[in-house]
């Protein structure tokens, strides 16, 4: 058969996500911090990009009044056949900026007295900064110099050496007597422990210091560590010959030591959370404040808007530039704009789900699901989960991460309500907590007593969640009577 060129037309439909939905998209997942950079950075690439100053309220709406209605009426979805994704030169841009003009979703309530965060940053010592500076401070020999630089240099964070001595000596080409006397060097800095191979010689280097060498101290930690884990007191006493109350009293001893002793000069800085939105209640209802502390009120620059009123004062290559970057700005303010509302809805639709988690704690949680939101705000389930992705919220509970508010189901016993896998996690954490610790509770019988609470659980699921909120089996909770 012969080749052959033909035309042909065909209709197709293809979803095209335009620069501006992306955009929109990804304002929606962006936590508070990540949306004040962004912010930034567009004001500093878009000219026409101002913020309005504080003092200036001419043109701002009163949104108790004027868009209170805004926040309980639908609030729509950013979506791809929106105008702004036309290229139309022509469009009104007067009355589109009259608009998106005057500062994003202000919250329709009363200021109110909001609690504070500070975020004080402070230089910290590095654990291998302080080793060093003991180390030049030190009376060495140059080979013990070489070889402690080496040493500190394979300390990790909690401060033990994960070199060999083979290694060491490898690595410094002095043999090893002069590696093991650099390294009892080593250990004698601070953090007392520092510089140890495991965690028994960590533990070693901490009761020699005090001068237990030869004590029931030194003994367990030398051939009952593993008892001692365990909590098997009995067999440490009858293993070395002493009585229980010796035993107990060189336990205490030894829970007073650092296993990690590097811990102390870990870089890990603590992380302040700034809420995204505050829940209060106020008499028999609650409040939702979008949180504005800080959020720049963005307007398009005067100026600008003063050049593009006068059509024959520019050329048409500066014009289109200015036209495209104003486009840019108004579809940034509008964007936040939206971002700030739906917030604002999730969290007021996650406060009629959960209203009993607001009044009574976290044993009040009721599962919920994605769907559940997105159905009563009349959104679709990617955007709600865009939404609580790293966003916080303030409520008289405490601070909470927006998802955790969803939770599977677990059934209850008798045909009840279905209770929140969180509220299972936090009756088991409250059991635990008024056990008595000579006799802890084991999985099985928090099952049983759960069960008494109408909550049909299975032993596996209490240990699954017992290890996940990081608490001991009960062998290891066991105190001594």
């Amino acid at each position: 058969m012969a080749l052959q060129l033909k035309q042909s037309l065909s209709l197709s439909q293809q979803l095209i996500m335009t620069p501006q939905l992306q955009q929109a998209i990804k304002l929606l997942q962006l936590s508070r911090l990540e949306l004040l950079e962004t912010i930034s950075q567009e004001m500093e690439t878009n000219p026409l990009l101002d913020e309005q100053p504080i003092d200036e309220g001419d043109n701002e709406i009163d949104l108790s009044e004027a868009d209170k209605e805004d926040f309980t009426e639908k609030t729509p979805e950013v979506r791809i056949d929106d105008d702004l994704s036309r290229k139309d030169q022509d469009m009104d841009w007067e009355s589109y900026l009259s608009e998106y003009n005057t500062g994003w979703a202000e919250t329709p309530h009363e200021n109110k007295e909001l609690p504070v965060f500070e975020n004080i940053n402070a230089s910290k010592t590095s654990l291998r900064s302080h080793l060093m500076w003991q180390l030049n401070l030190s009376d060495l020999t140059e080979s013990q110099r070489e070889i402690g630089v080496e040493i500190i240099g394979n300390i990790d964070d909690d401060g033990y050496l994960k070199a060999s001595i083979e290694e060491l000596t490898q690595l410094t080409g002095y043999p090893e007597d002069e590696a093991l006397n650099a390294l009892s060097v080593i250990q004698n800095f601070d953090p007392t422990g520092v510089g140890a191979r495991d965690t028994r010689e960590c533990l070693l280097i901490q009761a020699r210091f005090q001068n237990l060498a030869g004590t029931v101290v030194e003994k367990i930690i030398l051939n009952h560590l593993e008892n001692l884990e365990n909590k098997r007191y009995d067999k440490i006493a009858k293993g070395l010959s002493v009585s229980m109350e010796e035993v107990l009293s060189a336990v205490s001893v030894i829970s007073s030591f650092e296993p990690k002793p590097g811990r102390l000069y870990n870089d890990d800085e603590t992380i302040y959370v700034s809420p995204d939105i505050y829940v209060f209640k106020v008499g028999d209802d609650y409040e939702i404040v979008l949180n504005e502390d800080g959020m720049p009120k963005l307007r398009i620059n005067n100026y600008y808007k003063e050049i593009l009123s006068n059509k024959n004062s520019i050329g048409k290559d500066t014009r289109e530039y200015i036209q495209d970057k104003l486009k840019s700005a108004a579809w940034l303010i509008k964007s936040i704009h939206q971002r700030q509302r739906t917030i604002y809805k999730v969290t007021e639709s996650i406060v009629q789900f959960q209203r009993n988690f607001f009044e009574k704690g976290v044993t009040y949680l009721k599962p919920l699901v994605l769907r559940d939101v997105a159905e009563h705000i009349q959104m679709h389930e990617s955007t709600i989960s865009r939404v609580t992705t790293n966003k916080y919220v303030h409520t008289p509970q405490g601070v909470f991460e927006l998802k955790y508010f969803f939770n599977s189901a677990i059934n209850s016993m008798e045909g009840g309500d279905s209770i929140a896998s969180e509220s299972v996690k936090e009756h088991i954490r409250n059991i635990i907590k008024a056990e008595n610790k000579s006799s802890p509770y084991s999985d099985q019988e928090i099952a049983e007593m759960l069960k008494g609470s109408n909550i049909d659980v299975a032993r596996r699921t209490v240990a699954k969640y017992r290890e996940t909120m990081g608490i001991l089996p009960s062998r290891k909770r066991r105190a001594p009577a």
